[in-house]
């Protein structure tokens, strides 16, 4: 197979995070989410993102690097759309309508923002922001359709593991689904910031205004930490 889902969970990560989530992929939970997208394969199913892109989020973003956490849910469904990244899509793509939004907030929030022409996050995640969805995988054009099969037991330990091991970091927690993570972290060390999800359908109703952006990096400052260069170009 050209693209084998059985590597989907055994692909190299980024050293800090391999060191700490190594023993994760050794765990049954993981060897039947494994069994599971293997099956996917088998039965013809087209998965997003391709298989080199399901880790994204840890390898562009290491675990000693990690500035901010932004929390979705999902890939995005569509073709060419997920690569590994919440709320990011590759270059070319249409730029859906909550990063539209999130673009939005960044106008009224960052002096000087300008927004880019797509709809690719890359840099943020290079800069140190996790963009971490709690599922990494999804079958195409149906959304949800691979939640509750491990992946967010994986991705639960990674936000565990940064607020064990790691200080004055900054969580954004936009929606529900996302505000629910906040079990996992630990507020004496962290900053937790909570939002309205960026979706058309609740932007209006806390979103717009949270200023979170420039609020992370006044947390950050703070601390004696580098900012985000929020500005995608």
């Amino acid at each position: 197979m050209s693209e084998s889902s059985s590597t989907r969970t055994q692909a190299p990560l980024e050293p800090g995070w391999q060191s700490v989530l190594s023993e994760e992929f050794e765990k049954d939970y993981m060897k039947s989410l494994r069994a599971f997208l293997v099956q996917e394969k088998q039965n013809g199913k087209t998965v997003f993102p391709k298989s080199t892109d399901v880790f994204n989020a840890f390898n562009h973003t290491p675990f000693d690097n990690v500035k901010v956490v932004i929390i979705g849910q999902d890939p995005y469904h569509g073709q060419g759309q997920a690569h590994g990244l919440a709320f990011s899509v590759q270059k070319g793509i249409t730029v859906p309508p909550s990063l539209k939004n999130i673009y939005k907030e960044l106008e009224t929030d960052i002096e000087g923002f300008n927004k880019p022409d797509h709809g690719s996050l890359m840099q943020w995640a290079d800069d140190g922001v996790l963009l971490l969805n709690a599922t990494l995988t999804v079958r195409a054009h149906e959304a949800g359709s691979h939640q509750g099969k491990g992946w967010e037991i994986f991705t639960d330990r990674a936000i565990q593991l940064l607020s064990e091991e790691r200080d004055n970091l900054v969580f954004l927690l936009w929606g529900k689904f996302a505000q629910n993570k906040s079990v996992l972290i630990d507020e004496n060390k962290h900053t937790i910031l909570k939002a309205a999800h960026p979706s058309p359908f609740s932007a209006y109703n806390g979103f717009f205004g949270c200023k979170h952006f420039s609020k992370s990096n006044e947390v950050l400052i703070e601390k004696g930490l580098q900012p985000v260069d929020w500005q995608i170009t």
